[in-house]
C-alpha cells in the first residue's frame, strides 16, 4: 500500500503519530534535543487528557527554535511545526499528517548528497520507486513503518513508532553535522 493510501486510511492517533513522527525526525533542524516532543507523544496514549496535545505542542514551540533562516530545509520543519493543529481532530490532524510526510521527504531530498530521480516527492508517496535517493528511501520507510504499526497495534503501537522517529532523527541529524563540517 503506499504511503498516501495509508494516510487515507488512517485514524485520528494514528495521522497525529504520523505528523509527529516526520515533525521529530526533524528537530534537529530546529535546534532541538531527543526529549522535546516527549510530551506530545506521552498525549497520543489512552490515558491522556484532551489537553495534552495542546499543551505539549505550545511547549515544544516555546522550546524549538523558530527564528527565520534561509535555509531550506529548516524552513520546511519551521513550517511543520507551526502549522500542527491545536486540537488533535482527525479533520485537522490529516491535513497536518500529510502536509508534514510532504515536507519531511522534501527535507530529506535537500540534504541527500545523492540526487533523487523523482520531479516531486508525491511521486514516491505514491508508490513510484525508481532511482529513489538513500535519505529519501528510509524516510519513506519510515513514514509507512509509522502508519503501518500504529494501524495495527493501536495505542501499543506508540513505542515502535517512536522507536522509528528516534532512529530517524539521528540519522537526519549526523546528515546535518557533516554538512555543517563540509560546508565550514
Amino acid at each position: 500500500m503506499s504511503l498516501v493510501e495509508l494516510i487515507a486510511q488512517a485514524d485520528e492517533r494514528g495521522l497525529a503519530a504520523s505528523g509527529l513522527a516526520c515533525l521529530d525526525r526533524c528537530v534537529p533542524l530546529l535546534g532541538g534535543d531527543d526529549e522535546i516532543l516527549r510530551p506530545l507523544w506521552a498525549s497520543l496514549t489512552d490515558g491522556a487528557g484532551a489537553r495534552d496535545w495542546g499543551d505539549g505542542l505550545e511547549q515544544a514551540r516555546g522550546k524549538l527554535d523558530t527564528a527565520g533562516g534561509e535555509d531550506e530545509a529548516a524552513v520546511l520543519a519551521r513550517r511543520m511545526l507551526e502549522a500542527a493543529p491545536a486540537d488533535r481532530s482527525a479533520a485537522g490532524v490529516r491535513v497536518w499528517a500529510d502536509a508534514c510526510s510532504v515536507a519531511s521527504l522534501q527535507i530529506h531530498r535537500l540534504l541527500d548528497t545523492l540526487q533523487d530521480d523523482a520531479s516531486t516527492v508525491n511521486a514516491r508517496r505514491e508508490g513510484r520507486t525508481d532511482g529513489m535517493s538513500p535519505l529519501v528511501a528510509a524516510e519513506l520507510r519510515r513514514q509507512i513503518t509509522v502508519l503501518e504499526v500504529l494501524a495495527g497495534h493501536g495505542q501499543a503501537g506508540l513505542r515502535r513508532a517512536l522507536e522509528v522517529s528516534v532512529e530517524g532523527r539521528r540519522v537526519l541529524r549526523a546528515v546535518v553535522s557533516r554538512r555543517i563540517r563540509q560546508q565550514g
